[in-house]
């Protein structure tokens, strides 16, 4: 018998849904800690309901993101080719780093480096948008630009992005990380678009959304195939994350960058410590 009440996890489900789309993290990150801890959900089974719901929140907040102007499309299909790869390649070391023990490490390893990886965030707490881009080569031949209606600013934005090979890898980083610690890992591709390729904050939490679904699909047919999916699990949770997710994407644009980025790092931190206490052993 199932230790967890519908009704509890679609609550849950609706709250990492709502954060998830406004993050551009997906609703895994929320939750999965919610299951584990407070619903007593076994932790592989709340493992495999995140991706599914990341897939969820994705489709839910892209649609909208997309038809906002919000999500650059063509940077996030660009890019997608390294985070697929890192997805199958995480995947596949994730039997390997298992079976020696080694995967409570690079929960410590990457909690740590997320940790680390908001420092940056607060020294642009009050930058609305990236100053002095200065277009390269590829922002030119791949054309990484666009334009969108900042609804808080309450003006057109034009912006470029650069350093895409570096934006490439940071990808592959993150797809990796999904198929290892079965996570939707839009925490890596934010920090990718937003430290890296200079893109403003919006369209990096956008264009995560959109990216987010592919990499989890991805990770997801391992859990699957292992057994961590349970479908009445999902059935509950993925309602409330689709009415969550919708719910955020009526709000990021008119929320300022500064607050949506205050959220992502509350949200990075917490994700980083429940990296790190996963792997030393205190959370199950």
């Amino acid at each position: 018998m199932n230790p967890f009440l519908p009704v509890d996890v679609f609550l849950a489900a609706v709250i990492a849904g709502l954060l998830g789309s406004l993050t551009g993290l997906g609703g895994g990150v929320v939750l999965t800690p919610v299951l584990v801890l407070f619903l007593r959900v076994p932790i592989q089974d709340a493992l495999g309901t995140s991706l599914i719901s990341t897939i969820a929140t994705s489709s839910g907040a892209a649609s909208a993101y997309v038809r906002d102007e919000l999500s650059n499309l063509r940077v996030g299909i660009s890019l997608e080719i390294g985070t697929t790869l890192g997805a199958v390649t995480g995947s596949l070391l994730l039997y390997t780093i298992q079976s020696h023990g080694l995967l409570y490490l690079i929960s410590i390893i990457f909690g740590v480096v997320l940790i680390f990886s908001t420092f940056p965030n607060f020294l642009k707490m009050r930058s609305e948008l990236p100053r002095n881009v200065k277009p390269d080569y590829f922002t030119e031949k791949l054309k990484i630009k666009g334009r969108y209606h900042d609804d808080a600013l309450k003006q057109d934005v034009e912006y470029v992005g650069r350093r895409y090979p570096f934006g490439v890898l940071g990808m592959f980083f993150a797809g990796m990380m999904s198929g290892l610690l079965g996570i939707g890992s839009g925490a890596f591709k934010v920090l990718a678009m937003d430290m890296v390729m200079s893109l403003p904050f919006k369209i990096t939490t956008a264009t995560s959304n959109f990216m987010i679904g592919v990499t989890a699909a991805t990770s997801s047919g391992l859990y699957w195939f292992l057994g961590y999916i349970d479908p009445l699990l999902v059935a509950a949770t993925i309602p409330g994350v689709l009415l969550g997710s919708l719910i955020g994407t009526r709000y990021l644009n008119r929320l300022l960058s500064r607050r949506l980025r205050l959220l992502f790092t509350f949200v990075l931190i917490l994700l980083g410590a429940q990296l790190i206490l996963k792997g030393i052993g205190v959370l199950p």
